[in-house]
């Protein structure tokens, strides 16, 4: 399922990379349900949980999405740089391979060559769970996201260097790229280093690193993940997006705003993805802040009219 260019070793190391990427978050949730047993437990580290997985989702949410492969807003570079960081500290990947991938899944929605559909996989029951197992997770144990290991992180998969094509000559986000290694371990001890001043021990580090560094990895994956799987299965279709996109307001907050996921398949160039009041979109309200200080202009978000126009219209 990978690139037939690349070696089999190389395949083959790639996809152990990958499987560790999505199981070691695992065994960091065993290990942190494991110590609650125990006297290894207090706020402190379910708040440092809490701030990593707002800032990293965000680095997803307004960085990586909104910002890199949709262009719904612009910033200066040093907040561009920073919201690669953070996006590199969900363990997602490198951003160039990510927005790769994201366009691709929409230029190709719910089609053959989406690379994570869930409805390209036969029908019936099996074929809906494997095709729900392959939109969440196994396509990126297949490793369709990379096309080999010595590519290196500031490389995309050949065939899907058009989609990137416009950051040719984007050196920062090549080298944010490029650091994609650095960035994910600075995600991992900082959250160690926050439990350990905090509660001057080194049981606080232990537990800062596993609350909020895998606990959070995990968390943050599979809520990502869930766009990909169950908003594209589960929810409502206000707009005629010619897919089977779904609006999901339980990932609309869990998300950050990502849930809205039928309006944002309609207008994929919005930063607003919460188009109607009820429907809350944090990443929308910190991209608005960010605009109302100076830290972010040009925000694109459609018309009334235009909304208006592709909404489904119901036959009573």
């Amino acid at each position: 399922m990978c690139d037939p260019g690349s070696s089999h070793g190389s395949v083959l190391l790639l996809r152990v990379i990958n499987l560790l990427a999505v199981v070691i978050p695992i065994l960091g949730l065993a290990a942190g349900i494991g110590l609650l047993w125990g006297v290894a437990f207090d706020w402190v580290y379910l708040a440092i949980m809490g701030v990593m997985y707002l800032i990293s989702a965000a680095g997803i949410t307004i960085g990586y999405h909104r910002l890199f492969t949709h262009r719904s807003f612009k910033c200066p570079k040093v907040i561009e740089a920073m919201f690669a960081a953070l996006g590199s500290m969900a363990v997602e990947g490198p951003v160039l391979q990510w927005v790769a991938t994201h366009r691709k899944h929409h230029h190709h929605s719910d089609r053959e060559e989406d690379p994570h559909s869930p409805h390209t996989h036969g029908e019936g029951v099996v074929g809906t769970l494997r095709g729900m197992f392959h939109a969440h997770v196994g396509w990126i144990i297949a490793c369709k996201s990379f096309r080999s290991v010595r590519d290196g992180f500031s490389t995309v998969p050949r065939g899907m260097s058009r989609y990137v094509k416009d950051f040719e000559n984007d050196r920062l986000c090549r080298f944010m790229s490029k650091t994609f290694p650095l960035w994910v371990v600075v995600g991992l001890l900082l959250p160690a280093a926050l439990g350990g001043v905090l509660t001057m021990s080194w049981t606080g580090v232990l537990l800062g690193f596993i609350w909020g560094g895998l606990v959070r990895v995990f968390l943050l994956h599979h809520v990502t993940w869930s766009i990909n799987s169950v908003c594209h299965i589960w929810g409502t279709q206000p707009f005629d997006s010619h897919d089977e996109s779904r609006n999901n307001a339980i990932f609309g907050v869990l998300a950050l705003g990502e849930g809205w996921h039928n309006n944002h398949h309609a207008f994929p160039a919005s930063a607003r993805h919460g188009l109607r009041w009820w429907e809350f979109d944090m990443s929308y309200l910190l991209i608005l802040a960010m605009s109302k200080v100076g830290l972010a202009s040009h925000v694109r978000v459609p018309p009334r009219a235009r909304i208006e126009s592709k909404r489904v219209r119901r036959v009573r």
